[in-house]
């Protein structure tokens, strides 16, 4: 419904209270999903206000007492007087919600997008977006910002868990990859268009709405990477040179072959591992 208005604000077709109703309906449902995940995080897997006294022993007890309800200089405590088990309860609670809200938000934290990279990205769902103006806007690393822009609006971070440093670090060697032979035509840039393409197909003919989530980081992928460490040479080139990739793959789909087992081996490393997390079926 957003990217509606957002396309009738463009042409100018659209009054302003359809406009506020629309904005506030949007707002209602942004809230709603709001309280929804603050409530899922207060609910808590420890079940810790579930937990009698009684069943906790007493060393527990004391070091918990110890540790979670110290004195803090504001309300005075007789020495004889324990501190009650559940607000020791109360305490932890505490303690896993904000450490759960510090995890939440630090896996947000994502790639800092230059002002001139937002203007570019305002087209990214046209046939006639411009790499080029991404490419320069972003310094030269217009397949990184293309990779996060569509793992973020597919959502496919939060599906599989992929975490936003190993994403960086994985569109960065493969840049570097892409900028290895100083090809002309098959580089970074290259694979930023298809990457764009992909989607664009994706969006405009509906597909996407047959696709499974695993499906379309399938598509997403495999434009990523389909001309990583490109020649720039044919692969009938590397047959009749007798070339070191033409020999591994025995003179089949040579370049192909190569994009692909490249790009994987990338994942080898930790830190550059995005699909860390996919089930055995998944990663098949």
């Amino acid at each position: 419904r957003l990217r509606c208005l957002v396309k009738q604000l463009e042409k100018g077709d659209i009054n302003v209270v359809d406009l506020k109703k629309n904005i506030e309906y949007a707002a209602s449902v942004l809230e709603a999903v709001y309280i929804d995940e603050t409530r899922k995080l207060l609910d808590t897997e420890d079940e810790l206000s579930d937990i009698q006294s009684d069943s906790v022993p007493l060393e527990v007890r004391d070091w918990l007492a110890s540790t979670f309800t110290r004195e803090m200089g504001i309300v005075k405590r007789r020495p004889e007087e324990k501190p009650k088990f559940r607000s020791i309860v109360h305490a932890v609670q505490a303690g896993i919600f904000v450490e759960r809200m510090y995890r939440r938000t630090s896996s947000m934290v994502g790639l800092a997008y230059p002002a001139e990279v937002i203007v570019t990205f305002k087209d990214v769902d046209k046939w006639s977006f411009d790499v080029f103006a991404l490419n320069e806007a972003s310094g030269e690393h217009s397949l990184k910002f293309m990779m996060y822009e569509l793992f973020t609006r597919y959502e496919l971070l939060n599906r599989f868990k992929i975490p936003v440093p190993n994403l960086i670090s994985f569109a960065e060697a493969l840049e570097v990859g892409y900028s290895k032979y100083k090809n002309p035509y098959h580089n970074l840039i290259h694979a930023a268009d298809v990457t764009q393409t992909v989607h664009y197909i994706m969006i405009h003919t509906g597909i996407m709405h047959w696709l499974t989530e695993l499906e379309i980081l399938a598509m997403i992928f495999a434009a990523a990477v389909h001309d990583y460490e490109h020649t720039g040479t044919t692969n009938n080139f590397h047959i009749q040179t007798r070339s070191d990739v033409a020999i591994l793959y025995n003179d089949r789909s040579v370049l192909e072959n190569h994009h692909v087992s490249a790009a994987y081996r990338l994942m080898q490393e930790e830190e550059m591992n995005i699909l860390a997390n996919l089930n055995k079926d998944d990663w098949r």
